[in-house]
């Protein structure tokens, strides 16, 4: 099945060549005004179009340029008629809220949306997701906020080699995949950075693991970097998303 294609950081289009992968292209017309009903407008049309997917038979492959389309992506599993739990590989917690975060990088919130925030989940549709129902992998790079939020709440955090079928969320899946989770030194270029984190050839492992348990209904890949510098730069993000299709591994 071809990957939706969301040209899409936050409410801006990149530009064509920004996500290396071929497929159906998402990309609506977007309101004028302010940001979240954009937002809404954009994730309401990628929920159409996986649940669309879903209805056929299909495990949808979402790519997109940042972890927000995501949303959407659960939004779209949740039309479908399903009630997915969330694998969540992100170098990132993406766990503030609008109050805890410093930056306002909504992006480093699409976790902590996803399970209730009014402004996104009441216009899609989207059932807030439970923190149980979310496994989250790597996160090495937690502000003191997101840390708090892990030790006292309910997401389950593990590091990628330990991803197993012991571990993860019961029922359905939707599995996400941050590009940043691989090493910022292997995977050149990201938005955000983080040091110190695994292999791509860790991460496809992984990956392959939550899907061999045959219960992921749709995959989100978020691609956060800026434009490539290079030829080889550009190379080695493709064969990246290559070796990240599900049909692949």
């Amino acid at each position: 099945m071809t990957p939706i294609i969301v040209p899409f950081h936050h409410d801006e289009r990149l530009p064509a060549d920004s996500l290396p992968v071929t497929g159906e292209t998402v990309a609506p017309d977007l309101p004028d005004g302010e940001l979240w009903p954009r937002l809404v407008a954009l994730h309401s049309a990628v929920a159409d179009t996986v649940a669309g997917r879903i209805g056929s038979g299909g495990v949808p492959t979402v790519v997109s340029g940042d972890c927000l389309v995501a949303l959407g992506t659960l939004a779209g599993t949740q039309r479908a008629g399903l009630d997915p739990a969330v694998v969540w590989f992100d170098a990132h917690g993406d766990l503030h809220t609008m109050s805890s975060s410093t930056s306002g990088y909504l992006g480093g919130m699409a976790l902590r949306l996803a399970m209730g925030a009014e402004a996104v989940t009441a216009p899609l549709g989207l059932l807030p997701l439970a923190e149980e129902r979310a496994l989250l992998v790597d996160a090495r790079d937690l502000d003191p906020a997101e840390a708090d939020f892990l030790r006292t709440g309910g997401v389950t955090r593990v590091e990628v080699d330990d991803v197993a079928q012991d571990v993860l969320p019961d029922g359905p899946l939707v599995l996400h995949v941050d590009l940043d989770v691989v090493d910022a030194d292997e995977l050149t270029g990201m938005k955000f950075p983080a040091p110190g984190g695994p292999s791509g050839d860790r991460v496809v492992r992984a990956v392959r693991r939550v899907l061999d348990t045959g219960r992921v209904v749709a995959v989100d890949i978020a691609c956060p970097w800026h434009p490539a510098r290079d030829a080889d730069e550009a190379a080695a993000r493709a064969r990246l998303l290559a070796a990240l299709e599900p049909s692949r591994l």
